[in-house]
């Protein structure tokens, strides 16, 4: 009664439960077909809560992160924290040498027990099973780092933070070849990380080197301190160009004149062909307009856009 407790149900048929705790190990009538039933309803279950808990990420994301959830140490750790160890059913020699410890064997009782579950009340009391032992897990993990291994987190860390991708060295291998361990070197050189990783493979040696990296990597941005953004000073005059500027005590142009502008900091007229052209702005004292003369003039030459006035025109 008291793993039922546990997991939240209490078995119609107790022979289902007997044979989901029963290693083959023990007596022909074990539990591998249940585990193999269990198994689909978990990936099942697991899939549809991830569906209707995250609903922004993309397919791919999804497998990876339901892939985690269900393999073999995910599942130890369950069943670890069931006690499941205790209610084993183990031959002779599974026993003496520590089965009931094996992470393989308290993975496929846990996967066995969910089908067990299924077969005694139904999909509905299987699913309010795992979805009791899931929730509190989806709860603490994080959907976009889970189940990605340390090479990729590093990586993606870095270049989050626009810094040079890490380099790997085989350093030293050691043992016979048959059993090589690699010795992997990772650097980090914009940070001055340098931290050292070994395995049974290159690979496996890059992946600790890479963990240890991300660590120190990590350390680093969390202890230094905030550097003060630089601040360009700003120009003490701006440039302006083809604002017109009032002038004071100037009369009012007639509708047929021409609207003369004055740019800030340029002396032309705006729309003249010809830079640098200086332009005199009437003064209050002279009002009168053009002569006819001086307009005829004025249109048999380059057409300028806007004419000036003088006391002469």
């Amino acid at each position: 009664m008291l793993l039922q407790n546990r997991l939240g149900h209490t078995f119609k048929d107790a022979t289902l439960l007997q044979q989901a705790l029963t290693h083959r190990s023990h007596s022909t009538l074990h539990n591998e077909r249940l585990e193999f039933l269990g198994d689909s309803i978990l990936n099942c279950v697991v899939a549809s809560l991830l569906f209707d808990r995250y609903t922004k990420i993309d397919e791919g994301d999804l497998s990876r992160v339901r892939a985690n959830l269900v393999k073999q140490q995910s599942l130890y750790e369950i069943a670890q924290r069931l006690e499941l160890s205790q209610f084993l059913r183990l031959g002779e020699g599974e026993l003496k040498s520590g089965g009931f410890r094996r992470p393989s064997i308290l993975a496929d009782t846990l996967e066995a027990l969910f089908g067990a579950i299924f077969l005694d009340a139904g999909f509905d009391a299987a699913r309010d099973v795992i979805r009791a032992l899931y929730i509190p897990i989806l709860d603490t993990v994080d959907p976009k780092t889970l189940g990605k291994d340390a090479k990729t987190l590093l990586q993606e860390y870095l270049q989050g933070k626009k810094i040079a991708l890490p380099q790997y060295n085989v350093v030293a291998t050691h043992g016979a070849a048959h059993n090589q361990e690699f010795e992997i070197e990772c650097l980090v050189p914009k940070l001055d990380i340098q931290v050292f990783g070994s395995g049974g493979s290159r690979r496996a040696g890059e992946q600790a080197a890479a963990k240890l990296a991300l660590e120190a990597v990590q350390k680093a941005f969390v202890k230094a301190p905030a550097t003060p953004r630089k601040t360009k000073p700003r120009t003490a005059q701006l440039k302006l160009t083809g604002i017109a500027t009032i002038q004071p005590d100037a009369p009012d142009a007639p509708l047929d004149e021409p609207i003369v502008a004055k740019a800030a900091g340029s002396a032309k007229t705006a729309g003249s062909t010809k830079a640098g052209n200086a332009v005199s702005l009437p003064s209050a004292d002279v009002a009168a307009p053009a002569t006819a003369a001086a307009a005829t003039s004025a249109t048999s030459n380059a057409t300028p856009l806007i004419t000036s006035k003088s006391k002469t025109a």
